[in-house]
């Protein structure tokens, strides 16, 4: 938001300099983003008359000029400018001046055997314009001696604040005054706004066609017509002030719309009376409709967008734009001047989706203040009488102002409370009073009603706020805080944020690198992954594509190993601790830990090697993963439980699920199912485990004991190997158990090295050999005791399995 300050006066009756305003407009929350003040960049410049020019003795292009400053005696100046001359009034700078328009600073020099005391300056040298093919040409009557800035208007600074989106007040120039006041260092010009009384009925009618539920699209439209004016240039004060912030004026119409916008926080728009078809109304717009706005861009629109239509269709983009069609140029003698209010959302919508950025936007999608609506159309119609002629005539109107009064019980004590700051009554009353809010009430609770111009002040905290800002944050006392004697020895952290931490180093640790995804996903992959319900569909989505929460971290990943590929690193493990959604309640969050393997991403390295032939990731390779996660989360595993199978997409061949018991399911691993590859066009072999960190068992609570000494045995370990052959669908883990449940005390290990089925072994059945590890601890076995214990290793794989000692 930019402004000069002498708009700023125009609101505001003040005396103060600009920094004490510049200080202040930060002190109380409107930030000073940018201060150009011209005429301190430019005060050693100033207005001169050439006494002569004669030419330099020693070079033809050159003048030698003696110069009246307005000093006592005549300053020598060696000019090349084509147009210097004598009795001419210019623009001087002494030595010691620095020069912008060429970055350097001036100094007693000569030239050609002649000394120069200064320069006479063209108007690219002073960065004022591109023009430095001559000096200023000033008119006769430039007072000799006054610093040109002043002599020249340039004595206005211009402020540029930044605004919080909160403080739609402040998006004009009497807001900002306001504010001001209310600090003391001004008083704030309120100038009376009477009615303008037009001559008629307006001869365009307006129409607001909403359903019921779209009537706060547009809550008021008001319409006047001004007969016979003249559209010229608008008056050079107005250019002036609109150049300074950085707008470019058309024509005296525009620019009055332009001028109330930043004035007043007031946008309005007008319609050449004669490009406009029957009356006007303000509807949605219908599917295939376009407008050629005032920018000269063509924007197809849709039924979000709400706009101002006639009988030749779409003529203004409502609160945003209008349209090229309906503007006002030279020719327009009748002009229909246009005050209306806006739902801020629809305009915010719209605005995004076609990217359009203006001031009527800016202050629209913010809040405008409903109750100069009115006053403003009054104010722009007495402009446009003054500055244009013409003939006013009465308001047509459609709808009204809304009634957005509230009343806010506010007890004055709440500044205290809130702000830690001990106030008057008197000042705090003061203060809002002065904001434009009216008390009742004389108690220790009175009540508060805010002003039509602040829709963000909605409870006691804002009223807090408005109080604090003014008195000033630093009249609040600084309290050390209060020290703590002892240190709790209560855990800071929960378990399962303890969990998340070590899951992510032992995953690291196995060579795998953490990635962070998005927490929705496109609805697609949710319903592959069992997710895509309704309450889990998100109502305001970033993207199109990322619609839906996720039920799983494994789409996550899959799509980021895919992109890897796609990138030309296809053997990548991929890691993530997240928050998955099963409903839309807060037990239907999870915790989880996944992890992914794709290509030859293999623990124990990826990638082609001299050596052999690299080997792809196996279901075998994610299960390896899941268990030392477990391993490092300290959950006990000895009571695990792995089940064939998983969930539906992953391979119904190649999966497992972790678990102890049939109710406590903590996980899955193993390769993904081809039919969802497909689905999510995904190519390469693929392996990944999910863990379930709220649904692992919690730690046991235990008696701190000193750990015992490491005991090893002084004893030899015997190994021996068997070979069963069992049917081909029992499960290795089951003989594996069972050889453990033989003999507990003395069977220290046991484990698969050789799976077989072929020739020697009969039709449906397979040969599975596993190594046993006896530790006795006491004595040595003798044979007859390690006979008897292999009898009882064979007896018992057999009763659970049916298995046979091969042969």
């Amino acid at each position: 938001m930019k402004f000069t300050l002498s708009w700023l006066k125009d609101h505001l009756d003040t005396e103060a300099s600009l920094d004490v305003i510049s200080e202040t407009l930060t002190r109380i929350g409107l930030e000073v983003e940018g201060l150009e003040d011209k005429a301190a960049a430019l005060r050693p410049y100033v207005i001169a008359r050439v006494i002569s020019a004669e030419p330099h003795p020693n070079a033809d292009r050159l003048r030698v000029c003696q110069v009246d400053a307005g000093d006592a005696a005549p300053v020598q100046v060696v000019c090349g400018a084509p147009n210097a001359r004598t009795g001419m009034r210019s623009v001087f700078a002494p030595p010691g001046t620095y020069v912008p328009g060429k970055a350097l600073t001036l100094s007693v020099g000569t030239i050609r055997g002649v000394e120069s005391r200064g320069m006479l300056c063209s108007a690219a040298e002073l960065g004022l314009g591109e023009d430095h093919d001559g000096i200023f040409d000033l008119p006769d009557d430039a007072p000799v001696g006054t610093p040109y800035a002043v002599w020249a208007g340039l004595d206005d600074p211009v402020i540029e604040i930044n605004l919080t989106p909160n403080r739609s007040d402040c998006a004009s120039i009497h807001g900002i005054a306001r504010d001001l006041a209310a600090t003391g260092i001004g008083t704030l010009k309120r100038e009376p706004l009477p009615p303008v009384r037009g001559e008629g009925p307006c001869p365009v009618p307006v129409t607001l066609r909403f359903d019921a539920s779209d009537q706060g699209l547009c809550p008021l439209f008001a319409l006047r017509l001004v007969r016979g004016v003249t559209n010229g240039p608008s008056p050079e004060w107005m250019q002036k002030r609109l150049r300074a912030i950085g707008l470019r004026p058309i024509n005296a119409l525009v620019d009055i719309t332009n001028y109330l916008t930043f004035d007043r926080g007031r946008p309005l728009h007008v319609f050449d009376a004669a490009k406009v078809a029957g009356g006007l109304t303000v509807r949605r717009a219908e599917d295939g409709e376009s407008l050629v706005a005032l920018d000269g861009k063509t924007y197809r629109l849709d039924a979000d967008a709400v706009v101002i239509a006639d009988d030749n269709g779409v003529e203004s983009l409502g609160g945003i734009m209008g349209g090229e069609a309906s503007g006002c140029d030279a020719g327009t003698t009748d002009v229909l001047i246009e005050s209306a209010l806006w739902d801020p959302r629809s305009i915010a919508r719209t605005g995004r989706r076609l990217g359009i950025i203006t001031d009527a936007r800016y202050r629209f999608e913010r809040g405008v203040d409903p109750a100069f609506a009115l006053p403003g159309l009054d104010l722009a119609t007495r402009l446009v009488v003054d500055l244009c002629g013409g003939t006013p005539t009465q308001v047509s109107l459609a709808g009204e102002v809304p009634d957005l009064s509230r009343v806010i019980d506010f007890p004055w004590t709440e500044v205290r409370r809130l702000a830690g700051i001990e106030l008057s009554r008197v000042e705090m009353k003061v203060t809002l009073e002065s904001l434009g809010f009216h008390i009742s009430g004389s108690g220790d609770r009175v009540k508060v009603l805010p002003p039509s111009w602040r829709p963000d002040v909605e409870g006691k905290a804002d009223l807090v706020e408005e109080i604090v800002r003014i008195a000033g944050l630093d009249r609040i006392e600084p309290k050390p805080l209060p020290r703590i004697e002892t240190v709790a020895t209560e855990p800071m952290l929960t378990v399962l944020q303890r969990r998340g931490r070590l899951a992510k180093r032992a995953l690291a640790s196995r060579g795998m690198l953490e990635a962070v995804t998005y927490s929705f996903i496109p609805q697609a992959d949710a319903v592959l992954f069992g997710g895509g319900k309704a309450d889990l569909a998100l109502a305001n989505p970033i993207a199109s594509d990322l619609s839906d929460m996720r039920p799983s971290l494994v789409p996550g990943l899959l799509r980021a190993a895919q992109r890897n590929a796609d990138r030309g690193f296809p053997d990548v493990a991929l890691f993530e601790v997240g928050q998955c959604f099963a409903s839309d309640a807060p037990e239907g969050q999870s915790l989880r830990a996944t992890g992914l393997r794709r290509g030859t991403a293999r623990h124990g390295g990826a990638g082609r090697h001299w050596s052999g032939a690299a080997e792809p990731v196996d279901a075998f390779e994610a299960k390896a993963d899941a268990l030392a996660l477990l391993t490092a989360l300290g959950v006990p595993t000895g009571g695990l439980q792995i089940v064939a199978g998983g969930p539906d997409w992953l391979h119904p061949g190649r999966s497992g699920t972790l678990q102890f018991g049939p109710k406590t399911v903590i996980g899955h691993f193993g390769a993904l199912h081809p039919r969802l590859l497909k689905a999510m066009d995904l190519k390469g072999t693929l392996v990944a485990f999910e863990i379930v960190l709220d649904a692992l068992p919690l730690p046991r609570h235990r008696p701190t004991k000193a750990k015992p000494a490491l005991v090893l045995p002084d004893l030899q370990a015997i190994a021996r190997d068997f070979a069963f052959v069992v049917p081909r669908d029992v499960a290795a883990a089951d003989i594996l158990k069972a050889v453990q449940g033989a003999e507990r005390k003395l069977i220290t290990g046991v484990e698969v090295f050789d799976l077989y089925e072929g020739p020697g072994v009969p039709e449906g059945a397979k040969s599975v050999a596993v190594a046993v590890r006896l530790q006795p601890s006491e004595r040595t076995l003798t044979d007859v005791e390690i006979e008897a214990v292999s009898a009882r290793i064979v007896a018992e794989v057999s009763k659970k399995t049916g298995a046979t000692l091969r042969a």
